[in-house]
């Protein structure tokens, strides 16, 4: 397959090492420019947990023998059938055939560009990287690409993170169509694994645990309102989480202006009003929320059963779901006793969590399994889509015996006094024998050898082929 991956993650590598080799912003796109000139495509993953680097060996490679890591049998058995489409002018050689020497040498080379264009040793850096090649290559991949590999285990974002990476392949254009059809393939089967296993259904972190409570409550969320009192980090991404559900209005509430229209205008859209109202003017607008996300770390209590049960008073009692992820806590523990409000504490959702992160476990065996199959199916495919470049070059060079012999019984025919049918017999044996040239001789090969699998497996794909005439 010749598709390699060098890199670090947060299971390889301290943060430290990670910090120094990762590559963003525009070191991504030089790097991409400077590996292209000894790759056949690469694609560069740079988050906070992992830097890698996913190559394909470039087929120049094959210039050495390719048959150096086989048996002296095995290699002669390979040259004989190259021998029917070789020529003086054409010459058929396997695009599926790299020396695993030829692999290890462009593993070595991208490790000291990596060391080079980072400006490290390659000795202290060294023992951190991990290498996968060909299918382990592929494994890594799809496993990471579904989240398998992640920190967090099952989690979403490195799949887009994946994806970003790859449009920036395709934007400085060193993407090769062989690695461009790897991409896709690893793309589909990763949405495969999301789909058919249970390892992201559930919420593992205390944002996205908030999000999917209000899913499972509220339903027609573009008519519905998010309180967000407070506009902290946490808040910030529970806040994201939810509007990127549909909510149609966000309100925030916070003692600083500057930071709450910083959060609005991140959260503002063209189906979203984002208001943005002082702390003091809570009591009042807690009636308009659906739904109330706070984190102040103030200490004192922000929302209380009193301003709680007249707020209800003014919504006519419909629901309300309270998240408080504060500690101390914001809102008034008493709430949960009142009908029609829904209240979560931050040790609730961390239960919630515990309890999905074990599921998730559990449905990454079935996960794991069917990443196993996935490859499987997608290295086969590969190996039919090769074999067919292969056919296409063998015919070609086969064409080019054809030709030749063609124009030189031509040729013979224009001269005088020749009998043409014997030109015609001629050509007619000279193209048989050039056509099974290479079988005959590797049939008796293989049976000089005693190689009765190889000797059943051309003598029985010949049969059918002629069967199919």
């Amino acid at each position: 397959m010749r598709l390699v991956v060098i890199g670090v993650n947060h299971k390889t590598a301290p943060v430290a090492l990670r910090e120094r080799l990762a590559l963003v912003g525009d070191d991504v796109n030089v790097a991409l420019k400077q590996i292209e000139a000894f790759t056949d495509g690469s694609v560069i993953v740079s988050t906070c947990n992992r830097t890698e680097i996913y190559a394909l060996v470039p087929q120049t490679s094959t210039s050495q023998p390719a048959n150096s890591q086989l048996s002296d049998s095995q290699s002669s058995n390979v040259q004989d059938v190259k021998a029917a489409g070789q020529s003086s002018n054409n010459t058929f050689s396997s695009s599926m055939n790299i020396s695993s020497a030829a692999i290890s040498a462009h593993i070595t080379k991208i490790k000291t560009w990596l060391a080079d264009f980072k400006q490290l040793p390659l000795v202290d850096i060294d023992p951190y990287l991990y290498v996968h090649r060909d299918t382990h290559a592929l494994t890594h991949w799809l496993r990471v690409a579904a989240g398998l590999d992640s920190m967090i285990l099952g989690e979403p974002q490195i799949l887009g993170q994946i994806k970003n990476s790859v449009h920036l392949a395709q934007d400085q254009k060193v993407l090769s169509n062989q690695l461009g059809w790897i991409i896709d393939q690893v793309f589909a089967a990763a949405k495969r694994v999301r789909n058919e296993t249970q390892v992201g259904a559930q919420a593992v972190s205390l944002s996205f645990a908030a999000a999917k409570l209000v899913t499972q409550i509220f339903d027609d969320l573009p008519s519905r309102t998010l309180l967000v009192v407070a506009a902290g980090e946490m808040n910030r991404l529970v806040a994201t989480h939810i509007a990127g559900l549909g909510v149609g209005r966000v309100i925030i509430c916070n003692r600083n202006p500057e930071r709450a229209e910083a959060l609005a205008a991140e959260l503002r859209g063209p189906n979203r009003r984002v208001d943005v109202r002082p702390l003091q003017e809570l009591p009042q607008v807690l009636a308009e929320a659906d739904i109330v996300s706070s984190c102040s770390g103030s200490m004192d209590l922000l929302i209380d059963k009193t301003m709680t049960i007249q707020a209800l008073k003014r919504r006519r009692y419909q629901p309300m779901l309270m998240i408080d992820l504060a500690v101390p806590r914001d809102i008034d523990s008493t709430i949960s006793r009142i009908d029609d409000v829904y209240l979560y504490s931050v040790d609730d959702l961390q239960h919630v969590i515990a309890g999905n992160i074990e599921q998730r476990r559990q449905a990454a065996v079935d996960a794991e399994l069917l990443v196993s199959q996935l490859v499987v199916e997608i290295d086969r495919r590969f190996q039919v889509r090769q074999v067919g470049k292969d056919i296409q070059q063998y015919r070609a060079c086969t064409q080019g015996q054809v030709d030749k012999l063609l124009h030189e019984s031509i040729a013979k025919l224009q001269q005088d006094d020749v009998n043409p049918e014997d030109i015609i017999t001629e050509l007619s044996r000279r193209l048989t024998q050039t056509l099974t040239h290479a079988p005959s001789k590797l049939m008796r090969k293989a049976a000089r050898e005693g190689d009765s699998e190889l000797l059943d497996f051309v003598v029985s794909g010949l049969q059918d082929a002629h069967r199919g005439h």
